[in-house]
């Protein structure tokens, strides 16, 4: 008769997932935010997409040979990271700095630091950070959606004008369908929601990061956003710009978030505070990609305090 039970070392509940079935459920749900993206802005977003994805995938399959590592292309950790990116860069891009930012990506940021659950900050946003230094103008040119080479500013960039009282902002219903300046796949909240029900559905995310963060720079952008304490249009910051790109899909990367669930609530709070203080109190009208690496490099530190011990563990006895 064979034993019902078996010992092993932990983990002890074990899930049918794999790398390569958790990068195809985040690829199906960015697939209506890239989409989006093509829509409003033109045929050539399909390019900047494709350029970036296939740097990436190459990107990752030569430093890994010259490495002298096993290819892991099959994974689809390289063509998220593109995917990634490029919803992160305006529709103007030109081909060659998103081509330069996917080497920074996936080389510099990725394999160098010991490839895919290495990386110490998200990939895709790491290179944006890095593209938007380098190359200011590329990146802050917005293109007004079905209009070509026309550019605008984003609806965040509305807000920080020294005469609001004359601008025409946009409605709710434009922040939320998508029909607004800004990155690619940052502009429709629609299409970003969508997906971001299939990743609980499909359970390669938890809520609770997503909640925490867009709550949070909710909250603060009611109480500070307005010219009187409680009076800020938190609805407006909430749709606007990348948060909710970036609390979806950037912020609960499993490699750069904590590993408990406190920590993970911790950490979205900690970017939505950031990102509201970027927004509100200085001169640049987004916040989200710096506020979510800055939050990434703070994760072995939250992780130090919320990982519970082991049982039996402690200090070592000298």
């Amino acid at each position: 008769m064979e034993n019902s039970f078996v010992v092993s070392s932990s983990p002890h509940i074990r899930d049918n997932a794999n790398t390569r079935r958790i990068m195809l459920d985040v690829i199906i749900a960015l697939l209506p935010a890239s989409l989006a993206g093509v829509f409003f802005f033109g045929p050539r977003t399909l390019l900047v997409i494709l350029v970036s994805i296939l740097t990436c995938v190459l990107s990752e399959y030569f430093s890994r040979r010259l490495m002298k590592r096993s290819n892991t292309i099959s994974d689809l950790s390289a063509v998220v990271t593109g995917l990634l990116l490029a919803l992160n860069l305006p529709p103007t891009a030109p081909l060659w700095m998103v081509a330069i930012g996917a080497v920074v990506a996936v080389v510099v940021i990725k394999q160098l630091f010991g490839g895919l659950g290495q990386n110490f900050i998200n990939p895709a946003l790491g290179a944006r950070v890095f593209l938007f230094i380098s190359y200011a103008g590329h990146m802050t040119n917005w293109a007004i959606p079905g209009v070509d080479e026309v550019s605008s500013a984003t609806p965040l960039a509305l807000l920080k004008a020294e005469d609001t009282a004359s601008i025409v902002f946009p409605s709710y219903k434009d922040l939320f369908l998508g029909n607004v300046g800004g990155c690619i796949g940052e502009v429709s909240a629609a299409a970003l929601l969508l997906g971001g029900i299939y990743l609980v559905a499909r359970r390669v995310i938890g809520p609770q990061i997503p909640l925490a963060y867009i709550g949070t720079l909710g909250l603060f952008t009611w109480v500070f956003g307005g010219s009187v304490l409680f009076n800020g249009d938190f609805l407006y910051h909430i749709l606007s710009g990348g948060l909710i790109l970036g609390a979806i899909y950037m912020a609960t990367d499993y490699a750069t978030s904590p590993m408990t669930i406190k920590g993970q609530i911790i950490m979205a709070i900690g970017c939505g505070l950031l990102t509201g203080i970027i927004r509100l109190f200085t001169n640049y009208p987004e916040g989200v990609s710096f506020a979510i690496l800055i939050m990434n490099i703070m994760v072995p530190l939250i992780d130090r305090y919320t990982v519970p011990k082991s049982f039996g563990g402690g200090k070592a006895v000298e």
